[in-house]
C-alpha cells in the first residue's frame, strides 16, 4: 500500500518509518486501548506463572479478558503462543480476577466474567503467509492487527480476516485432552447463523433484508459475539442485536454518565419522530452508568424506519 499527502494537484509520497522495538508499539497501543480496540488497559507486563503478559485489557460490552501480544519477528507461532495464554488465563482465573477487582477498587466474583469470551490480539508491523495461515479457522478466539507508522504523523492498523468455515478442532479430531481441545470447550467463537436459527420465516426474510441494507453501507461489519450480533463499523458497534422468534432487538449505545454524572465524549441523541425507541441503562465495573437506546423490530416493523435510526448510529460514528 502507497501512501500520499495531497498538495493542491500533487501528490507526494508519505513514508513508512519503521517500529525499531516492540516496546514502541506497546507504549502507542497502551495509551489508546480504547479509541484503538474499544478495550479498557488493565496492567502492562503482567507476570502469571512462569509467563509474561505484554498487556491485559477487559472488555466491558462482554464482560471479557482480552490479552494484547506484540510481535517484530516472524518466527513464532501465533497458534501455539494464543492457546497457551488462553490456558494460562483459564487456568488462572482467580490471579486474574484479583487483578482486575484491584483495577476496579471494586469485589468481582467469577461469574462478572465471561470466560468464554476470552481473546487474545496480536499486533505486528507484519505477519507472514504461514501466520495469516494458521489462523484462518471459523472459530479461533485470535485477531491479527499489522499496525504501520508514517511519517505523517499517522498510524493505520489493518485486521487480518479469516474466510474459512473449518473449525480448528480438525487439527486434532483424535485428541480430547490437547490444550487447544480444553481452551475449546470453554472459549467460544459464534456465528451469524446460530444467533438467528431461532427466528420464525418471516423474521428470517426480514432479517435478510435487514441485513442486506446494513452490508451496502461502507465499512460496516457482522460480529457475532455470545449474547449479541455486533453491527461494527471502524471497530466501533452501531447496534447490539439479540434474535427472538418473533422479534429482533436492536440496541444502540447513547454514552455513558461519570461518577460525577458528566457525560461522556460524544454522548449521542438519536432523532425518533415516532416514539419507537426506549431508553435503559446498566452499572459497569468502573462505577459508570451506561445508557442505551433500544428498539424491537417485529413482522409489522417499518424496515425503512429502523434503516433511518440506524444510519443516524452509523454517521455518528463515522464523524
Amino acid at each position: 500500500m502507497k501512501l500520499f499527502r495531497l498538495n493542491k494537484t500533487n501528490l507526494n509520497e508519505v513514508e513508512q518509518i519503521p517500529f525499531k522495538l516492540e516496546r514502541d508499539i506497546q507504549n502507542l497501543v497502551e495509551v489508546n486501548t480504547e479509541s484503538v480496540f474499544n478495550l479498557k488497559f488493565i496492567q502492562s507486563e503482567l507476570s502469571v506463572d512462569k509467563y509474561r503478559i505484554d498487556t491485559l485489557c477487559f472488555d466491558e460490552e462482554n464482560n471479557s479478558f482480552v490479552i494484547v501480544e506484540y510481535k517484530k519477528g516472524s518466527s513464532y507461532s501465533v497458534i501455539d503462543q494464543g492457546y497457551t495464554y488462553l490456558q494460562l488465563l483459564l487456568n488462572n482465573k482467580s490471579d486474574f480476577l484479583l487483578v482486575l477487582s484491584q483495577h476496579f477498587n471494586k469485589v468481582l466474583k467469577m461469574e462478572d466474567v465471561d470466560w468464554s469470551q476470552s481473546r487474545i490480539i496480536f499486533v505486528s508491523p507484519s505477519f507472514n503467509s504461514y501466520q495469516k495461515d494458521s489462523v484462518n479457522f471459523k472459530d479461533l478466539p485470535f485477531e491479527l492487527w499489522e499496525i504501520k507508522r508514517y511519517s505523517n504523523d499517522t498510524v493505520v492498523l489493518n485486521q487480518h480476516r479469516s474466510n474459512s468455515k473449518e473449525s480448528i478442532e480438525t487439527l486434532n479430531p483424535n485428541t480430547t485432552d490437547s490444550t487447544i481441545s480444553q481452551v475449546s470447550r470453554e472459549v467460544r467463537v459464534y456465528t451469524i447463523e446460530q444467533h438467528t436459527s431461532n427466528l420464525s420465516k418471516k423474521m428470517k426474510e426480514k432479517w435478510e433484508i435487514i441485513m442486506e441494507e446494513l452490508l451496502e453501507l461502507e465499512g460496516v461489519e457482522l460480529t457475532p459475539k455470545r449474547h449479541y450480533l455486533g453491527i461494527i463499523v471502524d471497530g466501533k458497534t452501531i447496534s447490539y442485536s439479540k434474535f427472538r422468534k418473533n422479534h429482533i432487538h436492536f440496541e444502540f449505545l447513547r454514552g455513558s454518565l461519570n461518577l460525577d454524572k458528566s457525560e461522556s465524549k460524544n454522548y449521542f441523541t438519536i432523532d425518533d419522530p415516532k416514539g419507537v425507541v426506549n431508553e435503559k441503562s446498566r452499572e459497569l465495573n468502573t462505577g459508570r452508568i451506561q445508557i442505551s437506546y433500544w428498539v424491537n423490530v417485529e413482522e409489522s416493523s417499518d424496515i425503512e424506519y429502523l434503516f433511518f435510526l440506524l444510519k443516524q448510529k452509523y454517521n455518528d460514528l463515522r464523524g
